[in-house]
């Protein structure tokens, strides 16, 4: 409850007086729809429906209007409450708009907060968190945090309604709607096992929801694996079983409300049918008295019956309220100190070196799980230094601690002699670019793939970046060259390519330091070639670090670092590590060649 009490509060911080305008809007129409009731009594005492009695058991109102209005005529009359109507419906329409201004304004504020948020977390967070449970939040709970938000401001639409309703009803009849709210309170009471119940089946969903999603992705992302290793029947079981479980929670959710429904309607059938026969057979109320009591019991009831169902919709909605919320601390917790700034910073020019001073750094919190110990490291400006290691020797924790993803628990990186700090960390990875070993492409043409890093670029610098990563032989020859739809990840492409493209978007960005993750892994012996010739010709203009499987890609770097448990085993040319014969470097080379 405390998760769905601080969205109202920001729904309200973020609509600001607009609320009020509905309110009273809605006060307006209540009242609109009140003086509509009062005109059809009248209505039915001049038209001789009602007798005359009735009204002399209310107040002085209704013989003031029956007076004054029946020597006008009914036809001026019935024109009277049509245009009560119309204008009740005119406001309503306009009350409602505004509504959905509100509703969907605030839940789009919320999507971009959300989204905006995980964009400038640590690294950290997405190496524990799992992905799946991102997106659910992101797409389902957001989704049913909407449905709650919508249920309340119905609730409260209905509530407003409800008292103005009770007020005319009061007018009418006082001891009728005495009896009328009475029941209604005590069906409230009895009915709580139902909110209860909507609370619980809110949760069960929510999991089922979040087990669906996870499942899912991993099967997409796994789909060449479950193919090759005949794998369907099995994934198809795991989605059939989930699929009942879904099946008996909605099952089980339908049946409290229409159990919630029929309590409701049976109860309201029995009050009406006690109350009538008491009336004829007990207190000898005359016909059109308990039509009026009829007409009372139809207005109000109803609205008793859509306060319960909107209650029972919010309960269920509320573990999503609470699951948001925690997503959003959990961002807030991680968020990084270097998007404070509303600028965008310059990117930082490296002229000397970047240097690794005694950093030691960890993912968990044991004390002897170091994935880097004690590195002392220098790599110096427009050079080519190769990062060389068994797997799970450290390298790309290394890569990360460069690029400032992650941060040292011990220890320091400094540029040009100035401590990488939140102050000058957003101006440092402007100056990267950063090719992985899976390149990454979005499902779209080549050119907006390629415009994401540099918008402004021209046609001849897209060419050229392509060219300068041996991709426009094969973008040439597609149909549409550069507008060419990839597909999804890029999948209407090799592997070669893709990696070429992602390669090309890197250089376009024309970056200060382009850092290499295995990138040339997926290429065949011919452009692996071509790529090294080009990072060749960069040589003296910026720096480039490369991690590197394929030792033989190596061959020139002016440095090589060999990792080993996290820690610098050695570090040279190529020439002077692979005669080391003792070396880890040359059991490396060994076992390659």
């Amino acid at each position: 409850m405390t998760a769905f009490i601080h969205y109202i509060k920001r729904l309200y911080a973020f609509s600001g007086k607009i609320l009020y305008v509905n309110l009273l809007g809605m006060i307006a129409v209540s009242f609109l729809d009140s003086i509509s009731i009062l005109l059809l009594i009248v209505l039915l005492n001049v038209s001789g429906i009602l007798h005359a009695s009735v009204m002399s058991t209310m107040w002085g109102l209704l013989d003031f209007m029956t007076g004054s209005l029946s020597h006008i005529g009914l036809p001026v009359i019935l024109g009277a409450y049509i245009f009560l109507i119309i204008v009740q419906n005119l406001l309503a329409k306009s009350i409602a708009i505004r509504d959905v201004k509100i509703h969907h304004g605030f839940i789009n504020h919320l999507k971009e907060e959300l989204y905006q948020s995980l964009l400038q977390v640590k690294w950290t967070y997405y190496l524990q968190t799992r992905k799946s449970n991102i997106i659910n939040s992101l797409t389902k709970d957001l989704n049913r945090v909407s449905i709650g938000i919508k249920m309340f401001m119905l609730l409260i639409t209905n509530l407003v309604f409800t008292l103005f309703q009770i007020g005319i009803a009061f007018y009418l009849a006082p001891q009728v709607t005495a009896l009328v709210l009475v029941c209604g309170l005590v069906l409230a009471l009895f009915s709580w096992r139902f909110v209860k119940q909507a609370k619980i089946t809110g949760k069960e969903t929510t999991q089922l929801s979040r087990e669906y999603l996870a499942g899912i992705t991993d099967n997409l992302n796994g789909i060449k694996d479950i193919k090759t290793n005949t794998l369907e029947s099995s994934r198809l079981k795991w989605l059939v079983s989930l699929n009942k479980r879904v099946l008996t929670e909605q099952e089980d959710f339908v049946r409290m409300q229409t159990n919630s429904q029929l309590s409701y309607k049976t109860a309201l059938a029995c009050i009406i049918a006690l109350f009538i026969f008491s009336s004829v057979h007990f207190i000898h109320t005359k016909p059109d008295q308990l039509l009026l009591v009829i007409i009372i019991f139809s207005r109000l009831w109803p609205r008793f019956v859509d306060i319960q169902l909107n209650i029972q919709q919010l309960a269920s909605s509320l573990p999503a309220f609470t699951l948001l919320l925690s997503l959003q601390k959990q961002t807030a917790e991680y968020k990084e100190d270097i998007y404070t700034e509303a600028k965008q910073p310059a990117p930082l020019c490296m002229k000397h070196s970047i240097q690794c001073r005694d950093i030691s750094f960890k993912y968990g919190s044991n004390p002897d799980s170091y994935a880097l110990q004690e590195i002392n490291i220098t790599i110096p400006a427009r050079y080519m230094t190769a990062i060389v290691g068994k797997s799970g020797a450290g390298k790309s924790t290394l890569i990360d601690l460069l690029m400032g993803l992650n941060r040292p628990n011990s220890g320091s990186l400094v540029i040009d002699g100035v401590p990488l700090t939140d102050s000058n960390l957003l101006s440092f990875r402007k100056t990267i670019s950063y090719v992985s070993q899976e390149p990454f492409l979005f499902h779209t043409s080549i050119r907006k793939n390629l415009l994401l890093v540099k918008p402004d670029a021209s046609e001849e610098q897209l060419w050229e970046a392509l060219n300068f990563a041996a991709a426009d032989g094969f973008v040439k020859k597609l149909p549409k060259k550069l507008d060419t739809q990839i597909g999804d990840r890029g999948v209407r492409l090799s592997g070669g390519e893709r990696q070429r493209l992602v390669l090309a978007r890197a250089i376009l960005r024309k970056p200060s330091i382009l850092i290499l993750d295995e990138a040339t892994s997926a290429l065949d012996t011919h452009n692996e070639a071509a790529i090294q010739k080009a990072i060749e010709r960069m040589r003296g203009e910026i720096t480039v670090i490369v991690i590197a499987h394929r030792l033989s890609t190596i061959r020139h770097a002016d440095q090589i670092i060999v990792l080993d448990q996290g820690k610098i085993r050695q570090q040279g040319r190529f020439v002077e590590l692979s005669q080391n014969s003792k070396g880890v470097f040359h059991q490396l080379l060994t076992k390659q060649l």
